[in-house]
C-alpha cells in the first residue's frame, strides 16, 4: 500500500514518546516479527528491570491538534463486556490477547475512512496514516488524536514494551514501536478485532460504516 503523504510535522509529544521508547531498547525491526514467530505484542525489546525503564504519561503521547471526542470513561462489569462484545473481541480488548498474524480483516484495508475502537466507538487512527509493515497486522505511524489513546509499560514476557489502550473504555488495542516511517518515527501495531472501519461519507449520501459497529454506536441506535 502507498504511504500517503504526512499530514503533520513530528511534534514534541511524538518525540518524547520516540526518546522514551529508545530508552527502554525498543530494536529496530530489519524483519517482520511475525517471521520469527512474533505476535504484535512481541516485537523486540530488550528485558530491563522497573528501575531501568521510564513509565510513559498521557501528556507524552502524540498530539494531533484536533478537536477530540467525548472522553469520559466508559465503566462496565467484567459480565457487561462479555454480553456486548463476541469472545475473540473481549479476548483481546479485555484480556489484552493478540490476534494470529496475518488474519486480520483490516491488515490490507485501504479504504479510505476512520478506525475506531470496537469497545466503544472511539475514532483512533485514519486511513492515510496506515502502511504496510509486513508484520501481520494494521500499521499506522500515527493517532488521529493522541488524547484519544493511553500508553502502559507492559513488561509482560521478560520484555518492556509500550501498550496503547483505548482512553474511553480502557480497551487493549496494541503496542507502539519506534521503528515505523516519517514523520513520527512510530509504528502502532494494531489488532484488526479491536477496531472497526468507518468510511467516509460519499459526496451527497449519507455516511456509512462498512466495518460493522462497535456496542456504543449499537447503543446509540
Amino acid at each position: 500500500m502507498a504511504l500517503h503523504p504526512p499530514r503533520s510535522t513530528l511534534g514534541a509529544g511524538s518525540a518524547v514518546l520516540l526518546a522514551a521508547l529508545l530508552t527502554v531498547g525498543c530494536e529496530r525491526r530489519l524483519t517482520p516479527a511475525a517471521d520469527r514467530g512474533l505476535a504484535p505484542s512481541q516485537s523486540p525489546s530488550t528485558s530491563l528491570s522497573e528501575e531501568d525503564s521510564p513509565s510513559m504519561t498521557d501528556a507524552e503521547q502524540p498530539a494531533k491538534g484536533e478537536a477530540s471526542a467525548n472522553l469520559e470513561r466508559i465503566e462496565r462489569t467484567d459480565a457487561e463486556w462479555r454480553k456486548l462484545l463476541d469472545p475473540e473481541a473481549y479476548r483481546i480488548l479485555r484480556q489484552s490477547g493478540t490476534e494470529r498474524p496475518f488474519s486480520g480483516i483490516y491488515e490490507h484495508d485501504t479504504r479510505p475512512g476512520t478506525f475506531a475502537c470496537k469497545g466503544c466507538g472511539l475514532p483512533l487512527f485514519r486511513s492515510d496514516a496506515k502502511f504496510d509493515a509486513g508484520c501481520g497486522w494494521p500499521s499506522f505511524f500515527e493517532p488521529l488524536d493522541g488524547a484519544h489513546l493511553e500508553s502502559v509499560r507492559d513488561t509482560s514476557h521478560g520484555m518492556v514494551r509500550i501498550e496503547v489502550r483505548c482512553k474511553r473504555c480502557g480497551g487493549h488495542l496494541g503496542h507502539v514501536f519506534p521503528d515505523g516511517p516519517k514523520p513520527t518515527g512510530l509504528r502502532y501495531c494494531i489488532n484488526s478485532v479491536a477496531i472497526v472501519h468507518e468510511a467516509d461519507a460519499k459526496k451527497d449520501a449519507p455516511a456509512a460504516s462498512e466495518g460493522g459497529t462497535s456496542p456504543a454506536q449499537d447503543d446509540a441506535k
